[in-house]
């Protein structure tokens, strides 16, 4: 398979994500939407390849992932190991968040993030 942004196979699937937003999505996408994250523009249900990314960063090659629960069993951290070296393989870095960070510490989250953008 080459390595295809916004393959329209996916685009229902990415639709349907981008309609059916986590609290934690929605959260996180009010603080970057329309570049008011140091100018970085973020799209939200991105793909790359055949993975659909919570949110991308084109101009920096980030991805960042917003993980529940199902990320902590052993088949989702099987999963999101074979994506991560998939996306870093094509030049994308990936950094990940739970969804409880994000609801709860919103500050060290962009926080972080901060240091991925400015630095990278």
């Amino acid at each position: 398979m080459s390595f295809l942004k916004n393959d329209p196979v996916l685009k229902t699937r990415r639709r349907e994500l981008r309609r059916n937003q986590t609290d934690a999505e929605r959260a996180f996408w009010a603080k970057v939407r329309n570049k008011q994250f140091f100018g970085m523009k973020f799209f939200r249900q991105y793909s790359l390849g055949s993975y659909i990314l919570d949110f991308y960063c084109p101009e920096k090659k980030l991805a960042v992932e917003l993980d529940g629960g199902q990320h902590n069993q052993p088949e989702g951290r099987e999963y999101d190991a074979v994506r991560t070296n998939y996306l870093n393989a094509h030049g994308v870095e990936v950094v990940r968040f739970w969804n409880n960070e994000v609801l709860g510490e919103m500050d060290g989250v962009l926080a972080c993030l901060q240091l991925k953008v400015v630095n990278r």
